[in-house]
């Protein structure tokens, strides 16, 4: 428990940070993640998708535990609209076994990579679980409009509310559809820092 809260306190100041737009491209849809049957998955959009969202967590992360029911609503409500949605392990520690298990236990049926690499979590320029990217699905290219927290839930370390009063990962996806502008969070994301690998070069 010492770590867990050890790498959520690391991140207590960064939640008071304001993310501005985001404005990266990636023209290549190519990737390099695992999904839960064993089989490398190299593109993160299905065919007529329109909006693709990546939810960074971590199976010890108690903050992005609480948040899979949420997942598993907006998945639930904009699966059919285009929007792929894929829940992202990036720790080291959370191998295939120990995520296929955590999905189990949680009754987990969002798509879920792993990201071994951690091609994913620089590509979307996150660092803390649970974290949000979305990305608009233009002629085949990945457009980030989106990262940050789900929604306002967690004030900040040891403070949360009873129930979220903005809920900017959904109003993202919203806009993404609608062909908005994507609103940008106030304020950054609550939760564990997302661990390096070292081994990897």
């Amino acid at each position: 428990m010492s770590r867990i809260v050890g790498r959520m306190l690391i991140h207590c100041a960064a939640s008071l940070l304001v993310l501005g737009a985001a404005s990266s491209v990636i023209e290549a849809q190519a990737i390099d993640a695992m999904d839960l049957q064993g089989h490398d998955i190299h593109q993160l959009a299905v065919a007529g998708a329109r909006a693709v969202v990546l939810i960074f967590a971590a199976t010890d992360c108690p903050i992005s535990n609480r948040y899979i029911p949420e997942i598993a609503k907006l998945h639930q409500e904009f699966a059919a609209k285009g929007v792929s949605i894929w829940w992202v392990f990036p720790n080291p520690a959370d191998t295939l076994s120990v995520v296929r298990k955590h999905g189990v236990e949680y009754s987990i049926d969002t798509p879920t990579l792993i990201d071994a690499r951690q091609e994913l979590v620089r590509m979307a320029r996150v660092a803390v679980t649970p974290e949000a990217a979305v990305f608009a699905v233009d002629n085949g290219n990945l457009h980030e409009v989106y990262h940050g927290r789900i929604d306002d839930r967690y004030i900040a370390f040891g403070q949360e509310r009873q129930q979220a009063a903005h809920h900017e990962l959904e109003e993202a996806i919203q806009a993404v559809l609608a062909g908005h502008s994507v609103p940008q969070p106030s304020a950054g994301p609550v939760g564990c820092s997302i661990i390096p690998d070292t081994q990897k070069p």
